[in-house]
């Protein structure tokens, strides 16, 4: 470091080598293997929050040879719980939006002999400053921050339930703005644009849902309203309706 360098210049470097340097440079040295299996969507965002670090396609018959495996549409298959649960050594990030890990160590019968912890991977809320996350215990969220910070990721561990948090607050939102079409109310341009002025969100609620996917949405609400039975998550009909209307689009 040259003299009379400013405290900013030392930080700013500092920042370079411990979120681009070291995830690109000396993760591969360290030989950290890092795999993912997801939607398309899911597997770029993932990419651009790893900072373009190396990731490998997931293959189960190669498993044992991961240290870090991001399942990102796992809660549309929990039945594939079975392949990590007794792995030794590894972390294992799962997408646990529309079910909750306590749900799926009931089924095992058993709790994880390796480190496994659930993400919000829906669609959009991926590539954040701040990742977050849920666990079921300490041990394997203290586990999971250090091994996730040393990839560059900071992360937020809310509680292990359905919906996490973020994705049932957005979610809630998309199902009032359909509730308020459904009555008249009001167009959905005039909600989008009404949400991003009034409240400063990024975009509003329509078009968060074509993004998120309306398929994640709907699915979402519904474990949520299995899970709690609150009248907040009650589907609204008119979106019940386009998510089924999506199936006949799609053949």
């Amino acid at each position: 470091m040259a003299a009379g360098a400013s405290l900013v210049e030392i930080i700013f470097l500092f920042i370079l080598i411990f979120f681009y340097v070291y995830p690109l440079v000396l993760l591969p040295l360290l030989g950290m293997n890092i795999a993912a299996k997801g939607q398309p969507n899911q597997l770029q965002e993932l990419s651009e929050l790893l900072h373009g670090t190396p990731i490998l396609p997931f293959k189960s018959n190669e498993i044992d040879k991961y240290d870090v495996i991001f399942d990102l549409d796992f809660d549309d298959t929990p039945e594939s719980i079975g392949q990590y649960a007794y792995l030794q050594n590894k972390l294992v990030v799962l997408g646990t939006v529309k079910i909750q890990l306590e749900e799926l160590y009931a089924e095992l019968g058993s709790t994880p002999t390796c480190t496994i912890v659930g993400m919000n991977t829906l669609p959009t809320f991926i590539h954040r400053p701040i990742v977050e996350c849920c666990a079921t215990n300490d041990m394997d969220a203290t586990v999971a921050k250090e091994k996730l910070a040393s990839l560059g990721l900071e992360t937020r561990f809310v509680k292990s339930r359905v919906g996490l948090v973020t994705p049932r607050i957005v979610c809630m939102i998309i199902n009032e703005a359909y509730y308020t079409v459904q009555e008249g109310t009001a167009a959905r341009e005039d909600i989008d644009l009404g949400m991003k002025l009034g409240t400063a969100y990024p975009k509003g609620p329509f078009a968060w849902c074509d993004e998120i996917g309306l398929d994640h949405v709907y699915e979402t609400l519904d474990a949520l309203y299995q899970d709690t039975k609150d009248e907040r998550y009650k589907i609204c009909s008119l979106l019940k309706t386009e998510y089924l209307q999506s199936f006949t689009q799609q053949a």
